[in-house]
C-alpha cells in the first residue's frame, strides 16, 4: 500500500495526536501510525501532570473537552524532609497551577478528536525505517498487522515514537546524544484506596525519595527510591506499605489493594540531532527526563508547538526559516528542563555513597528553597511550566 500526504507521523503518543489536531486547524493533512492497538495506548495508565501552557493548548484547541471537567486543579506540592511537610503554594509564587489529568486520558481525548475529524489513524502499523530524509519527498516504510507493506510519502517526517522508535535512529543514530543514567529508580505501586493527600507529597527521608500521587478518587499512585535491580515481585504487600509509610513521616496513607507495580528507570538523555533535511523528532523521540519534575508529557507538547508553526510556514508559504530554527528553539528550553529535573532529582534522593556531609547539606538545600520566596518562586515557576512560544496564540 502507498499512501501519499504532507506529513507522515510516527507515533499515535501526546506529541503524535496533537501535532496532528493542530495541524489539521491550519488546513494541513497528516497521517499518523502506531504499532499499538487503539486499546493498548487508552489503557496504559500513565503519570499525568499537566502544565498550565498544555492546559490552555489542549482546551483552547478543541483537543480536549474534559481536562478541565475532569482533571484537578492542584496549586501547590508539598516537600516534605525532616518529618515536616512544607506547602509551595504556586499561585502564591507565580499565579499558575498545574493539573492532575492522567496521559492515558489525554490520549483517549486526542485519539477521540482525531477520528471524529475524519484523521487517517492507523493502529497496528509499525514503522520500519524511515528513508530519503534528505530530500523533499521522506518516506517512512512499515508494516500493518497482516505483515502487509506501507509506505507513506510525505514532504516531512515527523517522529514522535519514543526513545525506541525508528525516528531517532533515522535522524541522529550515527550522532547519538547526550546521556546520563542514574544510580537509583522508582518502585511504583497503582493501589484500590481514596487520596492520601489532597496535593502531591515530595518526600525526602533517612530512607530514601517517596511521592504520594494519585490517579483519581478511587486509584493512587505511588513510588519509592529503589535500586534499578529490584524485582517487582520480589515485596508483599505489606512490605510496599511499611517502605511507603516509613519515607513519609507525619502522613498516614490510605491503603488499599496494590494491583500494579513496576521498576521505573531514570534516565535523560538529549539528541545531539532532532531534525535531519525533512525528517524531525519531538517528545521522548528526541529526549527524555527522570519524572520528578513532571516534564516529559510538557515538553512534548512544547515540541509541537514550535513544530506546528515551523511546519505552517514551511507548507503554506514555502519558509524554511522556522524549521531551520526548530531545533535551536527547541533546545532552549529541552536543557531547562533536564537542569530543573536533575536539580529535583539531586534535592530528593539518597545519592548511593552519600555520607553524612551530603546528607546535611541537602537538608540545607532543602530549607533554603522552602525558607526562601525567591527559591519557591523558581520551583513554582518551573514546575507550572515557563510560557510557551508566542505562536501558541495563534494555533
Amino acid at each position: 500500500m502507498h499512501v501519499r500526504t504532507r506529513v507522515a507521523i510516527i507515533g499515535a503518543g501526546p506529541a503524535g495526536l496533537l501535532l496532528a489536531h493542530l495541524l489539521d486547524r491550519q488546513g494541513i493533512e497528516s497521517v499518523v501510525i502506531d504499532s499499538r492497538s487503539r486499546a493498548e495506548i487508552e489503557s496504559t495508565i500513565r503519570a499525568g501532570i499537566l502544565e498550565q501552557g498544555t492546559v490552555e493548548v489542549l482546551d483552547r484547541t478543541g483537543a480536549s473537552d474534559r481536562v478541565l471537567r475532569v482533571g484537578q486543579r492542584h496549586e501547590g506540592v508539598e516537600l516534605r524532609f525532616d518529618g515536616e511537610g512544607h506547602r509551595i503554594d504556586f499561585a502564591e509564587s507565580v499565579g499558575r497551577a498545574v493539573w492532575l489529568y492522567p496521559q492515558h486520558e489525554v490520549l483517549k481525548d486526542l485519539i477521540a478528536a482525531r477520528l471524529a475529524a475524519g484523521q487517517d489513524l492507523r493502529f497496528e502499523v509499525t514503522a520500519e525505517r524511515v528513508e530519503d530524509a534528505e530530500t523533499d519527498r521522506p518516506r517512512v516504510v512499515a508494516r500493518d498487522a497482516e505483515g502487509g507493506r506501507v509506505e507513506i510519502e510525505a514532504e516531512v517526517v515527523v517522529g514522535a515514537d519514543g526513545s525506541r522508535g525508528v525516528a531517532r535512529e533515522a535522524v541522529s543514530g550515527a550522532y547519538g546524544g547526550h546521556f546520563r543514567e542514574y544510580p537509583f529508580a522508582w518502585f511504583g505501586i497503582l493501589c484500590e484506596a481514596p487520596p492520601s493527600s489532597e496535593e502531591l507529597i515530595y518526600s525526602n527521608s533517612p530512607d530514601g525519595f517517596a511521592l504520594i500521587s494519585s490517579r483519581s478518587a478511587e486509584v493512587q499512585r505511588m513510588y519509592f527510591q529503589c535500586d534499578p535491580q529490584d524485582d517487582p515481585s520480589a515485596y508483599t504487600e505489606e512490605q510496599l506499605w511499611r517502605i511507603l509509610q516509613s519515607r513519609v513521616p507525619g502522613t498516614t496513607l490510605k491503603e488499599g489493594r496494590v494491583f500494579q507495580r513496576d521498576v521505573l528507570r531514570f534516565r535523560s538523555f538529549v539528541a545531539h540531532e532532532m531534525r535531519r533535511g525533512r525528517v524531525v523528532l519531538v517528545g521522548d523521540a528526541a529526549h527524555t527526563v527522570p519524572p520528578t519534575g513532571a516534564k516529559g508529557m510538557n515538553l512534548a507538547v512544547a515540541d509541537v508547538v514550535l513544530l506546528t508553526d515551523a511546519l505552517r510556514a514551511l507548507l503554506r508559504d514555502r519558509d524554511t526559516s522556522l524549521l531551520d530554527a526548530f531545533p535551536r528553539t527547541a533546545l532552549d528550553r529541552i536543557w531547562k528542563a533536564q537542569h530543573f529535573s536533575w536539580w529535583m532529582t539531586s534535592m530528593l534522593h539518597l545519592q548511593p555513597g552519600a555520607d553524612e556531609f551530603d546528607r546535611l547539606r541537602q537538608l540545607g538545600e532543602l530549607r533554603s528553597v522552602v525558607g526562601s520566596a525567591a527559591g519557591r518562586a523558581y520551583l513554582s515557576e518551573a514546575y507550572t511550566g515557563w510560557p510557551l512560544p508566542p505562536a501558541a496564540a495563534d494555533l
